[in-house]
């Protein structure tokens, strides 16, 4: 059977964030990708101009028809802006009774730009994050989720907690904003940490590296590797597409998701 992967995000008009990152990361991880879209961004490496949510009804048929025609074995969230997109997501997951879901709260674009309304945040904990595997939070958006501040590897647990309190089956706090020579990933299933390290790599080419870790945990996940396996695999993916990452665009460049078929020698 051919691995089959879903994402529920937004479109990111540069290509590095996104649809489009999640897209390139199935097909380079060896999954059948499929989208269905929530938003249109006019977007480039600078910021975010517009953003235009298509209906929620859409949202959902599109989640639907692939799931009843193709089938899903994984699925991740990516942007879901206001709440009747957040609703009509929810509903979906439930009806197709999709199982592995890898939920990344995004709320904020790399520029600061923000992707989700204010108004949504409860909304997305109360009707999503229960349905969730595994929440994907980077450090800022753990702090909007938890309403505190996470400064050290103890803050990363205690949001890990909270944020599992939510619902979701696993949780993993991403430490790539706590510079260091370390960046280390914080995953807790309420029984154990788990502590995922990496090199520190000092870029400002890091657009896309949320929804690219996320759908890339989503890949391994529908090859029927387990969560911590995906998680360890999905982290060397990212590692390396952020050491070859593209210097192209005036602002934050995109990551090569590539890496494993061409390399910029960088």
């Amino acid at each position: 059977m051919v691995p089959r992967a879903l994402t529920i995000a937004g479109s990111d008009s540069s290509g590095g964030a996104g649809i489009q990152a999640d897209l390139k990361t199935f097909t380079v991880l060896g999954v059948y990708g499929m989208s269905a879209i929530t938003s249109i961004t006019v977007q480039n490496t600078l910021g975010v101009y517009q953003v235009v949510d298509l209906p929620p009804e859409a949202v959902y048929e599109q989640i639907k028809v692939v799931v009843e025609d193709i089938g899903v074995d994984a699925c991740k969230t990516g942007m879901l802006s206001n709440e009747e997109i957040i609703k009509a997501v929810a509903r979906a997951i439930k009806d197709t009774k999709i199982e592995k879901l890898v939920v990344d709260p995004v709320m904020r674009a790399k520029s600061g730009d923000p992707l989700l309304k204010q108004s949504a945040r409860e909304t997305l904990i109360r009707e999503i994050l229960p349905l969730a595997l595994v929440v994907t939070p980077n450090i800022p958006e753990a702090e909007e989720l938890c309403g505190f501040e996470i400064k050290s590897l103890e803050d990363m647990e205690r949001a890990c907690r909270k944020i599992l309190s939510y619902g979701p089956s696993a949780v993993v706090v991403k430490g790539g904003h706590m510079e260091g020579e370390e960046s280390v990933d914080v995953l807790y299933d309420g029984q154990s940490f788990e502590y995922l390290r990496g090199r520190f790599i000092k870029t400002k080419n890091t657009h896309g590296t949320g929804c690219t870790f996320s759908s890339a945990i989503t890949a391994h996940l529908a090859k029927g590797h387990s969560l911590k396996e995906a998680l360890i695999m999905a982290k060397e993916y990212i590692q390396k597409a952020i050491e070859d990452s593209l210097p192209l665009g005036k602002g934050h460049g995109p990551l090569n998701h590539m890496w494993p078929f061409y390399s910029f020698g960088r």
